[in-house]
């Protein structure tokens, strides 16, 4: 039973995996708002209807790294040791993400592009990271002892994706020689000493 589970998983995620290929190959190609849900479809050979029990909408196969991204984030400040602070759990935390979205620069510039250009992407990737800040906060308010609307653990959440974001926008747009965890890395540093000495 549980190798069938097993089989069944592979083969939804080699599905997804290929709608995701698929539409972003389209998207690149003839532009987001003109590839359509059946052409997509089309193209991975599958049914509008199946896209959709995969993806509500467009904008989510764009997207569709996010939720595992955060999964990451949240396990590896599971991991971390009791006696590190927040912010050094969460340094480390982040360090662990960014070496992963290294292995995918040309897929991550082909999705960065997409967000850029189009505005109902955008405010979707917007509204998904409002929901990343609000989850890390939980759990570092769990962590600390504090309620999550303490602004201390709503600080600590936004400080660090505001360090991962800059730092991918960064890598991305000036195809940086340094690497995207030296760069992270290099961020957390800057906040933590204090951006008003930054000149």
């Amino acid at each position: 039973m549980e190798e069938r589970l097993g089989l069944r998983e592979r083969k939804k995620a080699q599905t997804r995996r290929r709608i995701e290929d698929a539409a972003l190959e389209l998207f690149a190609r003839d532009g987001f708002d003109e590839a359509t849900v059946e052409a997509i479809a089309s193209a991975a050979d599958i049914s509008p209807r199946t896209f959709f029990y995969y993806f509500a909408a467009k904008e989510d196969v764009v997207l569709a790294d996010y939720a595992g991204r955060l999964d990451r984030i949240i396990q590896q400040l599971a991991m971390r040791p009791p006696t590190e602070t927040p912010w050094e759990a969460l340094r480390a935390s982040f360090l662990v993400v960014a070496a992963d979205y290294e292995t995918e620069r040309a897929g991550l510039i082909r999705r960065f592009r997409i967000i850029a250009g189009t505005p109902s992407v955008h405010a979707r990737s917007l509204q998904l990271q409002s929901g990343w800040e609000d989850t890390v906060t939980a759990t570092l308010a769990e962590r600390m002892n504090r309620e999550p609307q303490d602004l201390i653990p709503r600080l600590l959440a936004a400080s660090a994706l505001a360090a991962i974001r800059s730092s991918l926008q960064n890598w991305i747009a000036t195809e940086s020689k340094s690497s995207l965890p030296e760069l992270v890395n290099n961020c957390f540093t800057h906040l933590e000493s204090g951006l008003a000495r930054v000149s």
